[in-house]
Parts: structure tokens; C-alpha cells; sequence
């Protein structure tokens, strides 16, 4: 069996909070936003893994985090078995999440990894908004042969214009030359999105990090850019870690899902079996307002109650425990740990155990 493409063990990153003079002089010990807390996961060669959940339950934070754009706190991102997104100094002194819940320092272990500039050759990241993430002041092929001119992938002028051609081509911008010269403004949202993709796969990456890519555009084009996404995936293989919110979106798209709640995963498995047969609450209630065409297939809606806790001061226990419609007294004291489902599927929670969910 080869081994997975990416590895993620035990993923933190908690964001400091800044403190007031007065905390200062009190020497009031630092709180943390705790964004993602304790996360793992794989992603195997050709396999679409979806991350989704409500927005603040650390999803993006998990892709930047991929892709070195922060810093983790602590834990492990292999890439092709090497270690990656960690410090790039060696020994480097670093905030980690102790045993006891709180955060504390030592010294990072040494380990071979990989350079951010190899990783960023190999794994690319397509942001939410099409309209942030282009350079007005560059033309379409500046923008798109960027990437080959920062590795010093292209010998010359003339390969750097066949592959950025190839690469526009194959994001669906047909004839290349026509949008060679243009910029970002002069486009519509869907080929902003497909410029961007392009971008990213003008390096032939393995590895694609999909941030939202559809939620800021038409519902007349997202179907474009998923099967855009797809097709690239069949053809080169590459390897898709899909950031979302949409079930529905999910459903079409994904091999697995990977559940998130207020930095951690909740539940996980194949896409089609977390979908038929959701095991935790909070699955289940973000399966049941996902939009059914057929009005007599309607779903009974599950409404959660209350705000969503806050990531500084976390509830004990289950931390869905507060909004969760089935929750008892054993749930705000007791962390739930994972169980099977199927060889594949598994959920946190307790009333599972109990036979109850």
C-alpha cells in the first residue's frame, strides 16, 4: 500500500490574543484563540478529501496552514513522508499546547523537512476571492507565468508562453492568446476563478489546497469550476484538499469528508456514507438544511439553538454539548472519544456509544 500523499498528525495553531498594559503589569497569563486544536488527517494520491463546517470552525486556517502561510503551533505536516509548514529555522523555540489544556514552550524537535519553496512548487492554493487574489496591475500572462519565472521552471520566453497557453487552455480560457493581454478587471468572476486555477496548475502540482473556490461566484458558474476541478484531477492526478461549507456541493464533488466544530473534527468518512448515515449531531444538522428538489423528499430541519462557544474560553466536554439537541449531563464533562461506525467512517461523540444516536 503506498503511502498517503499528505499527513497531517495532530495539528494546532492557537492565535494570541494581544494584551492591554494593565494585563501586563497584573502579569495576566495570555489567552489564545484556539482555531485548530488538535487535528489529523490523510490525503491519498488522486483523492478529493472536503473539510467543511460553519465558518469560524478553523477550516481556512487548516489550508494556510497546509500551504505555510501560518505557522503551526504544534503538530506534524508531512508531505511525501517529509516534514512541512513547521519552522524553517532548526531548534526554533515555539508555543505548544499542553497536556493540561493550557500553553506553555519548548524546544521543537529536529526533523528532515522540506523546503517551503520545493513545497510551493508541489502544492498550490486557490484563495475564495477571485477578485483579491489577482494582481490588477499585471496582464493575464504576467500573472499566470509568474510561478514559472519565481521556481526558474521555463529555459526560455517561448516555454514560458506554451505552458502558460497549456495552462489556460486547460482552466477553459480559449484561444489562451486572447486573455493574454488583459487584466484582471476586464474579466468576469468565473474567469477570474479559472485564471487562478491556472496559475496554480502552471506548475503541474500535485497537491491543490481549495479554499471556498465556488462561494463567491454565480450558482450559473459554480458547476463550471467543480467539473473544472474535476476534470484537472482525472487528467494529472493531482491530489484536492476542498475547504466548504456547502453539503450539497460536497456531494458531487468529494471522495471523503472530514466534519469540523470549533477547530476539530467530529466526524469523518467516505462522502456518500457520512451523507446517508450521519452519526453526529452536528452532521446531521448541517445535512438536514441542505436544499431538496423534490418537495416531498424533504428533510425534518434540525435548528441548532444558540450561538456558536467561543474559541478563547471553550466549553467542557463535548464542546458541541451547548447547542446539541441530545446532549445529557455526561456530555459537559466527559470529551468524546472516536468510534467506528464502519471500517472508514467514524464519529466523536458519546450518545453513540450509549446506542443512542
Amino acid at each position: 500500500m503506498t503511502a498517503p500523499i499528505l499527513e497531517v498528525r495532530n495539528l494546532y495553531k492557537y492565535f494570541p490574543i494581544r494584551q492591554s498594559l494593565t494585563d501586563l503589569l497584573r502579569r495576566k497569563p495570555a489567552d489564545y484563540v484556539k482555531a485548530v486544536d488538535g487535528v489529523s488527517f490523510t490525503l491519498e494520491r488522486g483523492e478529493v478529501l472536503a473539510v467543511v463546517g460553519e465558518s469560524g470552525c478553523g477550516k481556512t486556517t487548516i489550508a494556510r496552514t497546509l500551504i505555510g502561510l501560518e505557522e503551526q503551533t504544534d503538530g506534524e505536516i508531512l508531505f511525501h513522508n517529509e516534514t512541512v509548514g513547521a519552522h524553517e529555522r532548526r531548534a526554533r523555540a515555539g508555543l505548544v499546547p499542553l497536556e493540561s489544556g493550557g500553553v506553555g514552550t519548548r524546544e521543537q524537535q529536529v526533523l528532515p523537512r522540506m523546503s517551503m519553496k520545493r513545497l510551493r512548487q508541489q502544492a498550490q492554493m486557490i484563495f475564495q476571492d477571485p477578485y483579491e487574489s489577482l494582481n490588477p496591475r499585471a496582464t493575464i500572462l504576467e500573472i499566470v507565468a509568474e510561478p514559472l519565472v519565481v521556481h526558474g521552471l521555463a529555459r526560455n520566453r517561448d516555454e514560458r508562453l506554451a505552458r502558460v497557453k497549456t495552462a489556460l487552455e486547460e482552466a477553459g480560457l480559449r484561444p489562451a492568446e486572447d486573455y493574454f493581454l488583459r487584466y484582471p478587471h476586464e474579466l468576469s468572476g468565473g474567469q477570474r476563478q479559472r485564471v487562478v486555477i491556472a496559475s496554480a496548475m502552471v506548475l503541474q502540482p500535485e497537491l491543490l489546497i481549495a479554499d471556498e473556490p465556488v462561494s463567491m461566484l454565480d450558482v450559473s458558474i459554480r458547476a463550471e469550476i467543480l467539473n473544472l476541478l474535476r476534470d484537472l484531477r482525472q487528467k494529472r492526478g493531482v491530489s484536492i484538499v476542498f475547504i466548504t461549507h456547502d453539503l450539497s456541493t460536497v456531494a458531487y464533488f468529494a471522495d471523503r469528508i472530514a466534519v469540523m466544530y470549533l477547530g476539530r473534527i467530529v466526524e469523518t468518512g467516505p462522502a456518500r456514507e457520512v451523507l446517508a448515515n450521519p452519526q453526529h449531531p452536528y452532521t446531521r444538522a448541517l445535512i438536514s438544511v441542505i436544499p431538496v428538489p423534490n418537495p416531498r423528499q424533504r428533510r425534518e430541519r434540525v435548528i441548532l439553538q444558540g450561538e456558536t462557544p467561543n474559541p478563547i474560553d471553550l466549553p467542557s466536554g463535548c464542546r458541541f454539548h451547548p447547542r446539541c439537541p441530545i446532549a445529557t449531563a455526561e456530555c459537559g464533562k466527559n470529551d468524546p472519544p472516536w468510534h467506528a461506525i464502519s471500517p472508514t467512517h467514524q464519529a466523536a461523540c458519546l450518545r453513540i456509544e450509549q446506542g443512542t444516536s
